[in-house]
C-alpha cells in the first residue's frame, strides 16, 4: 500500500532508542525526512545514520525539551534542516516507579513539564507552520495506563491522560485546518529495558532463561491480554505511520490503543 508520505518532513521527539527510534526508521522507510531527536548526541547520530544507511533521509536535533528555550532550539535545528515539518510525533517523555504516597509533589511538577508541557512546547512552536501550508499531522504517545492508572506510577499516569486529553482538545483547536491530531496508548512494550527487568524477575520466579519461557509467563502472571504475548516497537510504529499518513485523514481526536487488549475497556 502507498501510504503517500513520499517527501513529507517529520519530528520524532525521544527517538534515539527505543519505540522514537522504531518510528523514525519506519518513517524514514516510507520516504519522509526525519528529524532524530534526543539529548545523548552520539545515539541520535547513530539512528539518523542508520536511516540513511538504509536509503533514507535523516538529520538531528539535540536537546532538552522540558524548558522553553531549549525546546525552541530543537525546533529550529528541525525546521533548519528541513526547511518545515509535516508530522509532529510527540513521543519523548520520562517514567518512574514511585509508590503514590511516596511520590513528592515535587516530582509531580517535574514530570508534568516534562510529558505534557514539552509537547505543548513542540506543538505551539510547530503549529503555525503547518497552518500556513494547509496540512499536518500531531500524533501523542500516551500510554494504556492513562486509563488504567496505576497506583505504583501514579504522577506518569496522570501526564498520559493529560497527553490523550490534550490531544482531544486540540483536535478540536485546529478544526478545518488540515491538520489532524491523535494519541496512540501502546501496552506493554519490548524495550531492553523492559527485557532486562524481566529476566531478572524471571530469574527470581524460577521462569528458566528461555525468552519465549520468560514471555509466556509474564503475560500470564503480568500483563494477561488476547493477544498473548508483549508488543514490539514496530507495533506502534506501524500504527504511527498510517496516522501520520495522507490515508488517516478521517481519523482525528482519537485515542488508539495498542496494547493487545490489555486495557479492558471500551474506547
Amino acid at each position: 500500500m502507498d501510504l503517500q508520505l513520499q517527501g513529507k518532513r517529520a519530528l520524532v521527539t525521544g527517538s534515539s532508542s527505543g519505540i522514537g527510534e522504531a518510528i523514525a526508521k519506519a518513517l524514514g522507510a516510507e520516504g519522509v525526512s526525519v528529524a532524530v531527536h534526543g539529548r545523548r548526541e552520539a545515539e541520535v547520530h547513530r539512528v539518523a545514520n542508520e536511516i540513511v544507511a538504509a536509503g533514507g533521509k535523516a538529520v538531528v536535533a539535540i536537546g532538552e525539551l522540558a524548558a522553553d528555550e531549549t525546546a525552541r532550539q530543537v525546533a529550529e535545528q528541525a525546521l533548519h534542516a528541513l526547511g518545515g515539518i509535516d508530522i509532529l510525533v510527540n513521543n519523548a517523555g520520562a517514567y518512574q516507579e514511585i509508590p503514590w504516597m511516596e511520590t513528592e509533589p515535587s516530582f509531580w511538577s517535574a514530570l508534568y513539564d516534562q510529558n505534557v508541557v514539552s509537547m505543548v512546547r513542540l506543538i505551539q512552536l510547530l503549529v503555525p507552520g503547518m497552518k500556513a501550508q494547509g496540512w499536518g499531522r500531531i500524533i501523542q504517545m500516551a500510554s494504556g495506563v492513562a486509563t488504567l492508572a496505576l497506583p505504583n506510577m501514579a504522577a506518569y499516569s496522570a501526564t498520559k491522560a493529560a497527553n490523550v486529553n490534550l490531544t482531544v482538545g486540540l483536535a478540536k483547536e485546529l478544526a478545518n485546518t488540515g491538520i489532524t491530531v491523535n494519541a496512540i496508548s501502546p501496552g506493554p512494550i519490548l524495550t531492553p529495558g523492559l527485557e532486562a527487568a524481566l529476566r531478572e524477575m524471571g530469574k527470581k520466579r524460577g521462569w528458566g532463561a528461555d525468552w519465549a519461557e520468560i514471555e509466556a509467563h509474564a503475560i500470564k502472571e503480568l500483563v494477561p491480554n488476547p493477544c498473548g504475548r508483549i508488543g514490539r516497537v514496530e507495533d506502534i510504529a506501524h500504527m504511527t505511520v498510517f496516522l501520520a499518513s495522507p490515508l488517516a485523514g478521517y481519523v482525528n481526536g482519537g485515542n488508539i490503543r495498542v496494547d493487545g487488549g490489555t486495557v479492558p475497556t471500551v474506547n
